[in-house]
């Protein structure tokens, strides 16, 4: 698939959560302010921060796709995990922080409330149980195509994303779901008992499920920003295509870095023949950077550097890095 193909599927998702969590969102503080609900007032701000995080994630994916320029030689691709932290400090701020305060102000302000117009909830929470399942499917879909576009699981692409866009609007519906069957379970309870410690706390409850996927999105975007190497396949494809190749004795190193969404940055230190002169080793380089550009397309810069596998300093920094000294293993099983 495209770049821009992906990129297109990514907005649709991204916008099609954001209609859904602005709808959703006005429907719970609706019910919310009728009913006295802080399940559904803690909820409506649970969409407040959604709605808030799509619109940073709209952001991230339009400032990414900048060219490289003067300042920004290796381009603006981690303006998207850039963007997409602030998306998770803003479910924090926005979700979180405000469902345990209502929560604890429901919990120890009073012990009852009127629980006759608590009855308006339901059909808010049905309702938004349909816009947010919609969302959900949009997103759940994109991730099956990535995680079989890229043969992983599930699990390893939550904690280390291709695009953290799709990443962030999984988590958040995934959520908003969980969210919406606290809420009915605390309003259903507090309607039971008569109590409003319940309502307080599924708000609690609701507060603690926000925290746990805003750390867990902030989590990802940490790692992508700090400088995360690529995927170990695709290593493990770059040294057996270098170690094919008649000019190339071993691959000494690989350093690699994610720059952006489909973007990696190479760096090699190759051993090549003792014979070749100054002019075939430069044609070799050249020649060597474009056939891996076009094996593989997700490299964006290739910077190859001769060296030798003699070298002890480099060994020993090699062996730090990985553990192991690159020249002295096999491709197939060289470490992550």
């Amino acid at each position: 698939m495209p770049p821009e193909q992906k990129d297109s599927e990514s907005t649709v998702t991204v916008v099609l959560a954001l209609c859904a969590n602005i709808g959703v969102g006005l429907l719970k503080l609706a019910a919310g302010l009728i009913t006295g609900s802080s399940a559904l007032l803690s909820e409506a701000a649970h969409s407040a921060g959604d709605s808030t995080t799509e619109v940073l994630l709209l952001v991230a994916q339009r400032r990414s796709l900048k060219p490289a320029d003067r300042s920004h030689p290796f381009g603006y691709g981690k303006e998207r995990y850039f963007w997409s932290l602030l998306a998770a400090v803003a479910i924090f701020v926005s979700g979180s922080a405000f469902a345990f305060y209502q929560g604890l102000h429901t919990i120890f302000g009073h012990s009852a409330e009127s629980t006759g117009e608590l009855w308006i909830n339901y059909p808010v929470l049905a309702l938004a149980a349909v816009l947010e399942g919609v969302s959900l499917r949009q997103a759940a879909g994109q991730m099956h195509r990535e995680t079989q576009r890229t043969n992983r699981t599930l699990r390893s692409y939550l904690r280390t994303p291709r695009d953290p866009t799709v990443n962030s609007v999984l988590l958040e519906d995934t959520a908003a779901m969980v969210g919406i069957a606290l809420a009915a379970l605390g309003v259903g309870l507090h309607q039971l008992t008569g109590s409003a410690v319940w309502d307080g706390a599924a708000s609690i409850a609701i507060g603690v499920l926000l925290l746990c996927v805003s750390l867990l999105l902030a989590r990802a975007c940490e790692a992508l920003l700090i400088g995360r190497q690529a995927d170990p396949r695709l290593l493990h494809s770059v040294v057996r295509f270098l170690e094919d190749r008649d000019e190339v004795l071993d691959v000494v190193d690989v350093l690699t870095m994610v720059t952006g969404t489909d973007r990696v940055l190479l760096c090699l230190r190759v051993d090549f023949e003792d014979g070749l002169a100054a002019a075939d080793l430069e044609e070799a380089c050249v020649r060597l950077d474009e056939q891996l550009r076009q094996e593989l397309p997700v490299l964006s810069e290739v910077f190859i550097q001769p060296a030798s596998r003699r070298d002890a300093a480099l060994r020993e920094r090699v062996e730090k890095r990985y553990g192991r000294a690159l020249a002295d293993v096999e491709s197939g099983t060289m470490d992550a």
